[in-house]
């Protein structure tokens, strides 16, 4: 079982390094995730992360082999989505910039950071867990899907300073929470 740590500022030279060998190192990154160097995950959006407090990683051996931002609570990009319950934005937890090195992955990593992420925000209190992913991004979509996250629509929406994009939204229902 994947345990989830949580990355301090001192982690983040070792997150930067991690994030820009993701992106080396996975064909097609640029098509499947529109990560690009110095764009996105930037080092602004990391260190965002970092002062709030919500991101996480995997660690062997000292190497970070996965990281994703995790914060408690959605931001208003997500209102307009057809979620299957209407939930306060501090009743959902919402995972961002998810990634595996890439000579790990296909190893269970992904799997087992999205389910202790979920069990992170069950233990939170949260009634559901919810994402983005580009319309592009068949791996992460086949993951989540597989993880038992339900498909709740699409959006077009603005990266900044690069392009427009379609986005597919996914939902992962708390049961014990949602039906109190």
């Amino acid at each position: 079982m994947i345990e989830l740590s949580k990355a301090t500022p001192r982690d983040f030279d070792d997150l930067l390094a991690f994030y820009e060998d993701v992106i080396a190192h996975t064909p097609n990154i640029v098509d499947t995730a529109w990560w690009i160097k110095g764009q996105h995950p930037s080092a602004r959006d990391i260190r965002a992360y970092l002062a709030e407090g919500c991101m996480y990683l995997y660690r062997e051996d000292g190497a970070i082999l996965s990281a994703m931002a995790f914060p408690m609570y959605q931001g208003e990009d997500y209102h307009p989505v057809a979620w299957a319950q209407p939930l306060r934005d501090d009743e959902v937890a919402v995972l961002h910039i998810f990634a595996v090195r890439p000579d790990r992955q296909g190893e269970g990593i992904g799997a087992g950071m999205v389910r202790a992420a979920l069990a992170l925000a069950w233990k939170n209190g949260r009634k559901a867990v919810r994402l983005d992913t580009l319309a592009s991004n068949t791996p992460s979509q086949t993951l989540y899907t597989a993880l038992g996250f339900q498909y709740r629509g699409q959006q077009r929406r603005f990266i900044e300073n690069v392009a427009w994009k379609d986005f597919f939204y996914y939902e992962y229902l708390n049961e014990a929470e949602t039906e109190k």
